[in-house]
């Protein structure tokens, strides 16, 4: 039932008009409106009767299904130290494709006891609007009969590839509740989490689950549905890495039967407000590619940094770069292909792109924001598969008939406060430096460079849109997908046109930047194969790293590029064992026999020049690793300094003793009498205070005097003042307090930056 007195308030802040829930847009201004659908989290037969309108905004659609009828408000956000459960949610962000964020909160009464219920976004639905009909999707288990056999097997490959991430976050629970488990279209995606209980569920319990869908498994594969789930009830399977194994083994047998046809077209502009484009794009700006008949359908999208002579020479340095390389990758056929090694080869690609951009910093002297830089975001369909990979705030989007999906995250300091369990999204992206950069291409050596890869199965037509933030910026792509992307999979629009329409929406409602966008438009012809697909269960398995959501989520949280994708992993100290006197020699034989071998497999393999160990030569000193004695005198970005005596800073703030502080940069000071240079600083924590803008450490806890200003995010200091004060460089090997950052955030200049 729905209350016919109910109105959308648009979302444009100079208009806020009030609409009629059957429009689309805006009676006002023609801003298209937007409807946030939202899951209430809540112990009880219901959230309120439908029709009922809570706190003065929230439309009551169902038992415990919302409409927002205020979405340009922000909602109220809880206190996340006493909501403990809510950081399961925050942390779980790099696989928001799957798991729903938090919106906010609702307070229901007025008396002390007042109730809490967490509202969750973007819960699974389908919507009709037609009919102005909202109801939730399908359970697993119910849609399961009527789908394809590809579609049915690329279901159990999406669980398998979150069992571990929800289990290091104590949800796995979820992917066992037929009612939590639903599907919207091809994707997998969960009501609410479930919270495990004391026992914690092994996969033996996923076979158990799966053993109820052999039964109405598609001919073609009910055999191989009902051997793997056998063998995760034996023990035979016993670890996800294995299992993600066994399932890509069938989709690759299953994906014979389908025969994708891929367009892409790529538009490029300088938009109303630049004197410069520093965009770059590949295919060229608006060529049109077919695969096939060409052999590669490869996309690329940077967006420069760094200005003048600067950000337009990295974003071509790096698709020059990324297309040598990946023309190698696709010399080799499919079959031979391991979608793990593909997905670390691209990254090596974006390592090897990251490196000559550096190089070309330090041959020219490049320091702090005069570095030249990308961002990046590129697409590459391989037979039913497609591989995003990433790094900055350039996104790709999956548009299907279900919907809009972001599935990139944006590499900035919002996005980091989420994954940290700090703040919701759509809290932290009001902070100031919210849209700062942590990483983009050409900042500094690879060693310390994250990139984000990404594995998706296709089953049905889709569209990839790949884009700057010149068209991202205030939800363009989420306000306008619908009625300008959408068309392209019913027929209805060419691709080139909507190409054109979707720089023309950038350059008109945004306007700030330049724009760049690649669609990738996925058309997939697929029968039902009549033999049957049988499952290779190995004797024995070597893991190997293989994820789907984020292989790289955070330069914080991974030691190195081959660290296993973990959501917050709690930090554990290194384990050190010495081997007894008599392994030694057998050992030095071992690995001299097993480096030769890898150094003869590496010489038969086409992959050589981009899987090949041997460090990329560059004139950057800081990729080799060599020990540099730590002092005040050669502070380096990335190293911390602790207070030994209070600083004052001016403006009724200062550091207390004891503060920790993480080196952003260093540069010459123009003033020689204040010191031979400056230092550029992030507060961090210290023993007994922490600022409300700095919350790395949670063990600390908040005891700013109520007289002073916050501190702040960071500070400038004088070499001679770090001095006078008296402060201590941590060593290398000490803990550090300043968890949430290993390289300096990538600012740009005023003039030819992006907004943030």
């Amino acid at each position: 039932m729905e209350n016919d007195a109910a109105t959308l308030y648009c979302t444009n802040e100079s208009c806020q008009a009030a609409n009629p829930l059957t429009h689309k847009f805006c009676l006002r201004c023609s801003t298209p409106l937007t409807k946030n659908y939202l899951w209430a989290v809540v112990d009880g037969p219901s959230v309120g009767s439908p029709g009922e309108i809570l706190a003065d905004r929230y439309l009551v659609l169902d038992k415990f299904l919302l409409l927002d009828t205020k979405p340009g408000l922000l909602a109220l956000t809880p206190e996340l130290d006493n909501l403990q459960p809510l950081k399961a949610y925050l942390r779980l962000i790099p696989y928001r494709l799957h798991v729903p964020q938090v919106y906010g909160v609702l307070f229901l009464g007025d008396s002390p006891s007042h109730q809490e219920i967490l509202l969750l976004e973007k819960p699974p639905l389908l919507v009709d609007d037609k009919i102005q009909q909202v109801q939730l999707a399908g359970e697993l288990t119910t849609a399961w009969r009527d789908a394809t056999s590809m579609r049915q097997l690329n279901w159990l490959w999406q669980i398998a590839h979150l069992w571990q991430p929800l289990a290091s976050e104590g949800v796995v629970s979820s992917l066992l509740d037929s009612n939590v488990l639903r599907v919207e279209g091809s994707l997998v995606r969960l009501l609410e989490l479930r919270f495990d209980t004391a026992t914690l569920p092994e996969l033996p319990q996923l076979g158990e689950f799966w053993q109820q869908l052999v039964n109405s498994a598609k001919p073609a594969i009910s055999e191989f549905v009902n051997q793997v789930s056998l063998s995760l009830i034996q023990g035979k399977i016993n670890s996800t890495d294995q299992l993600i194994g066994v399932l890509d083994r069938g989709l690759a047998g299953l994906g014979r039967s389908q025969t994708p046809t891929i367009k892409i077209i790529t538009k490029t502009d300088t938009g109303p407000s630049r004197q410069r484009n520093e965009d770059s794009c590949s295919p060229p700006s608006g060529t049109l590619v077919s695969k096939p008949p060409q052999p590669t359908a490869l996309a690329i999208v940077c967006d420069g940094i760094g200005g003048h002579e600067g950000g337009n020479v990295a974003s071509n340095l790096a698709i020059e770069t990324i297309q040598q390389q990946v023309q190698q990758l696709t010399k080799v056929p499919y079959d031979h292909i391991d979608p793990s090694l593909l997905l670390n080869d691209l990254e090596k690609a974006v390592a090897i792109a990251n490196d000559k951009i550096s190089q070309r910093n330090d041959s020219e002297n490049r320091q702090g924001r005069q570095r030249m830089g990308t961002t990046l975001v590129m697409a590459l369909p391989v037979a039913h598969e497609m591989y995003i990979t990433h790094v900055g705030d350039s996104r790709a989007y999956w548009i299907t008939r279900h919907g809009c999906y972001q599935v990139t995250l944006d590499d900035d300091v919002a996005s980091r406060e989420v994954r940290l369990g700090y703040a919701i999204y759509r809290e932290a992206v009001q902070q100031s430096a919210a849209g700062s950069l942590v990483q983009a291409l050409g900042m500094g050596p690879s060693t310390s460079l994250h990139p984000t890869s990404a594995r998706f199965m296709l089953d049905e037509d889709a569209v990839f849109l790949l884009t700057s933030d010149g068209l991202s910026d205030f939800d363009r792509v989420e306000e306008y997908w619908e009625t300008e992307i959408l068309p392209i999979l019913v027929g209805e629009v060419p691709i080139a046109n909507v190409a054109d329409k979707l720089v023309e929406i950038a350059n008109t409602k945004n306007g700030h930047d330049n724009v760049t966008i690649a669609l990738v438009h996925y058309q997939v012809q697929y029968w039902e194969p009549e033999i049957t697909i049988k499952a290779f269960i190995p004797e024995s398995y070597s893991a190997k790293t293989i994820d789907f959501a984020s292989r790289a989520t955070d330069p914080t949280l991974l030691s190195s590029s081959n660290h296993k994708t973990q959501v917050i992993p709690d930090t554990e100290p290194a384990k050190s064992r010495q081997l007894p006197l008599q392994w030694i020699v057998p050992l030095i034989f071992v690995v001299a026999a097993g480096a030769l071998g890898l150094f003869v497999k590496q010489l038969r393999s086409p992959l050589v020049p981009l899987i090949s160990s041997t460090p990329i030569p560059t004139s950057n000193p800081t990729i080799e690793a060599t020990p540099i004695q730590r002092s005040l005198a050669n502070l380096s970005p990335g190293w911390v300094i602790k207070t030994n005596n209070q600083i004052t800073l001016g403006n009724n703030q200062s550091l207390p003793p004891g503060a920790f502080l993480e080196v952003i940069n260093t540069k010459p000071n123009p003033k020689p009498a204040s010191g031979n240079f400056s230092v550029s600083m992030r507060v961090c924590a210290n023993k007994s205070t922490q600022t409300p803008a700095n919350t790395n450490n949670p063990a600390v806890t908040s005891s700013v005097p109520s007289n002073s200003k916050p501190l702040p995010a960071t500070v400038l200091l004088d070499f001679s003042q770090l001095k006078r004060f008296g402060v201590s460089v941590l060593p290398e090997d000490a803990p550090s307090p300043c968890t949430t950052v290993t390289q300096p955030p990538v600012t740009q200049p005023p003039d030819d930056s992006s907004p943030t």
